[in-house]
């Protein structure tokens, strides 16, 4: 069967589309689209994949677990090694919320905008 869509983009709503990007640019290695600005923003993949972040003025951040603010979507992304991908990316300024619901399978953690995100092992390692 032919599909009928492809997925070319994946964006995230966000108070500061540029801050947000470069967080996700250090996460990921995936390039900074030239035209990027203080209004849009986003990384593109080979593939023709682009990760998209909009300024919202009034963005509110999602407050997972707590369904105050829904997360009304979340990304995955797979790492080597849990512990170490975790280390290096609350260096880069994602947080932790609690509670961790299968934190030996993956973990959920947040970007700096506030956007739940999971971590998932099983990539394999480089060389």
């Amino acid at each position: 069967m032919t599909p009928l869509m492809k997925l070319s983009a994946i964006t995230l709503d966000c108070p500061d589309p540029l801050a947000l990007a470069a967080f996700y640019q250090q996460a990921t290695g995936l390039g900074l689209h030239p035209k990027s600005n203080a209004e849009f923003a986003s990384l593109d993949r080979a593939d023709g994949l682009s990760l998209g972040f909009q300024r919202v003025d009034d963005h509110r951040a999602p407050s997972w677990p707590d369904p105050a603010v829904p997360q009304q979507l979340h990304c995955c992304f797979q790492v080597a090694d849990l512990d170490e991908a975790e280390a290096r990316l609350r260096e880069l300024g994602a947080g932790r919320p609690d509670p961790q619901p299968n934190e030996h399978r993956w973990r959920v953690l947040t970007d700096p905008a506030g956007h739940p995100f999971c971590i998932v092992e099983g990539l394999a390692a480089p060389g």
